[in-house]
């Protein structure tokens, strides 16, 4: 006698949580998510399919097999992955669980997403973050993306929060997550913190500008020759 998993028929498609690396594509035109786990090598969109990642012709997810989407119920427990040191640069996922699904004790493996809301964390450096930059990896084809603040980018290869969300398409919400720490004198404009998309935007030029600004001064230090003089 064969035991067959209980059916569930929700009248909405259920909510989970999970953390992925954002991705943007060397062209610069697409973006989209990697795992942390098993599917690492499989970027995906906003909306996507999962297929089994052993290459085999089965539908996922197989119960003879772990291909699938993965996901927790809580969002405290997939916020509690990103303190690993692996994790850090990642990004918190909510999403729909979409199709076929096989409910575990903590959490789905699936057949279908939507991502809904992808939240960053802070740069590296504690502060909010303002945009999202080349983290120095990837895939072919593909940019691994990290949190940085508008101080941090440096001259490397980034896109505003809402310039993600813009390229993900399919709806996505892209919202920057709480600093790491705050300076007595600095509670105040911390607070009034909303929705970051219009705020990333304005730290992006206002860096861009900073860094004009210091080019301009080097070569007005250098005087009108551009060289030195004797």
């Amino acid at each position: 006698m064969r035991l067959r998993l209980p059916e569930e028929h929700p009248t909405e498609p259920p909510t989970g949580y999970k953390i992925a690396h954002p991705m943007l594509s060397q062209d610069g035109t697409r973006a989209g998510f990697t795992g942390v786990s098993l599917g690492g090598a499989l970027p995906y969109g906003v909306l996507a399919d999962a297929s089994c990642v052993y290459g085999l012709r089965h539908r996922a997810p197989s119960r003879r097999c772990d291909c699938g989407f993965h996901c927790v119920h809580e969002r405290a427990a997939a916020e509690a992955l990103l303190c690993t040191a692996e994790h850090r640069t990642a990004v918190l996922l909510e999403v729909t669980v979409l199709g076929r699904y096989i409910r575990f004790e903590r959490g789905f493996r699936y057949a279908r997403q939507r991502v809904r809301t992808a939240t960053v964390g802070p740069c590296a450096c504690g502060t909010v973050a303002a945009a999202l930059a080349d983290a120095g990896w990837g895939r072919p084809g593909r940019r691994a993306l990290a949190p940085s603040c508008a101080g941090c980018l440096r001259g490397r290869t980034s896109v505003s929060l809402a310039g993600f969300a813009r390229l993900a398409g399919e709806g996505l919400r892209v919202v920057a997550g709480k600093a790491l720490s705050v300076a007595p004198g600095d509670l105040g404009a911390a607070g009034e913190l909303g929705v970051p998309e219009l705020t990333a935007e304005a730290a992006l030029l206002q860096a861009r500008l900073d860094w004009f600004q210091a080019q301009l001064a080097r070569l007005g230090e250098r005087g009108p020759g551009g060289g030195r003089e004797g």
